[in-house]
C-alpha cells in the first residue's frame, strides 16, 4: 500500500457514487478515490490498470454485476500485486446482507449512513494494515466469493434433462447426457457434444441453476463442463490450469475461482 491509500468506486447511479465519495472524504480524508465507473466491465479494466487498495463495488449494475466483476478481477489479478480490500455496496436486501455478513465480506447499504461507513472504513484500514506482499489476500477473497456464489437461492428440485436448440428452421431436442460442455457466447450459450455444436438462446447465468451441480462443474466464469467427461488437468508455464475432455479436442481454461476443484487430483 502506498503512503496514501487509493480506492475505486463502481456504481451505476452517479448521484449515489458522488454521495459515497463525499462520505468517504469525511470518514477517511487520507483515502484518494482514483476512479469512479458506472459498470462492472469498466471496474475490472480500471482496477487492473490502477491497482487500488480498496474496491467499492455496487452489487447490482447493468451487464456485469459487482459480484461478477469481483470474480473476473480475482481471476485476472496479477500474481505480483496484493489484492485490494473488497467492499460491496447494496440497497437493502436481507438475503444479500445475510450472505455478506456470513462470509465476512464487508458491505455498505444504500443510501450510505456515516456511522456504518465509519465502521467499514475502520475494518478496511485494519485489513490493509495486516496485508502482506504480492498475492496476499487473494486466496481469502476467492474463498469468500465462492461462498457468496454458493449462497445463491436454491436450485430447482428437478434438474434439466433435455435442451431445445434451434437448428435452421427446426428445433432439436438434445439430451443433456450428450453435452460435454457449455460456453458463454454473448447472449447465447454454445452447447458442445462429441460431434456437434449448437447455440442455445439462454444466458449461461440462467442455465446454470437448472443443471445438476454434481454432473456439471463450472470451471470458468464462462464455461461449465461435464465432470465425468474431464480426462485430465494440466498447468502451463504461466501457472494457468486447463482441462481436457474426452470426445473434444479443446483445452478449457480453469479460473482461479474454480481451481480448488482439482486440488485433490
Amino acid at each position: 500500500m502506498t503512503d496514501r491509500p487509493t480506492a475505486l468506486i463502481a456504481e451505476d447511479e452517479p448521484l449515489l457514487a458522488q454521495a459515497l465519495q463525499a462520505e468517504l472524504a469525511r470518514a477517511w480524508p487520507e483515502l484518494e478515490v482514483v476512479a469512479s465507473v458506472g459498470d462492472g466491465s469498466a471496474a475490472v479494466e480500471r482496477a487492473l490498470a490502477l491497482r487500488p487498495d480498496v474496491l467499492f463495488f455496487d452489487v447490482r449494475m447493468p451487464g456485469c454485476s459487482g459480484l461478477d466483476a469481483a470474480v473476473e478481477l480475482a481471476d485476472e489479478w496479477p500474481a505480483d500485486a496484493a489484492f485490494p480490500a473488497l467492499v460491496f455496496v447494496t440497497a437493502y436486501d436481507q438475503y444479500a446482507v445475510q450472505a455478506f455478513e456470513a462470509q465476512a465480506v464487508d458491505y455498505v447499504l444504500k443510501p450510505v449512513q456515516p456511522a456504518r461507513l465509519g465502521r467499514t472504513v475502520a475494518r478496511v484500514q485494519e485489513v490493509l494494515a495486516r496485508r502482506g506482499p504480492a498475492g496476499a489476500g487473494l486466496e481469502a477473497t476467492l474463498a469468500q466469493l465462492r461462498a457468496l456464489l454458493a449462497a445463491a437461492p436454491p436450485r430447482p428440485q428437478e434438474a434439466l434433462k433435455v435442451l431445445q436448440v434451434s437448428v435452421g428452421n427446426a428445433i432439436r431436442m438434445v439430451p443433456l447426457e450428450e453435452v460435454l460442455y457449455f460456453e458463454a457466447a454473448d447472449k447465447y450459450v454454445r452447447v458442445l457434444t462429441a460431434g456437434h455444436e449448437y447455440l442455445l438462446r439462454t444466458p449461461l447465468k440462467e442455465l446454470i441453476p437448472k443443471l445438476d451441480p454434481d454432473q456439471f462443474w463450472q470451471v470458468h466464469r464462462g464455461t461449465v463442463a461435464r465432470a465425468l467427461a474431464i480426462d485430465s488437468v494440466t498447468r502451463d508455464e504461466a501457472g494457468k490450469m486447463h482441462v481436457a475432455l474426452r470426445g473434444r479436442p479443446e483445452r478449457l481454461p480453469v479460473s482461479r475461482l474454480y481451481a480448488h476443484l482439482f486440488k485433490a487430483m
